[in-house]
């Protein structure tokens, strides 16, 4: 086990707070009337502003998530 094990789990726990919270602030606006075909039409929508920044910061919050989680895994075996 490596020294750094402990703390690449703690990174691994904030990221993942910081997914969760990009993932359900993107979700906010969307309702369940797409669900039912409420909203027809709206398949595709560009993003612009605030939205897209959230878009890519969400890839980005991804990535290092999955970095981390395999640094975690060879730290630990």
């Amino acid at each position: 086990m490596s020294a750094f094990a402990p703390y690449f789990q703690i990174i691994v726990i904030i990221v993942s707070f910081a997914l969760v919270a990009a993932i359900l602030l993107q979700s906010k606006g969307a309702g369940l009337g797409g669900l039912f075909g409420g909203e027809q039409g709206s398949l595709y929508k560009t993003r612009r502003g605030a939205e897209k920044y959230l878009f890519n910061a969400t890839i980005g919050i991804s990535v290092v998530f999955f970095v981390f989680v395999l640094l975690t895994f060879v730290a630990v075996g």
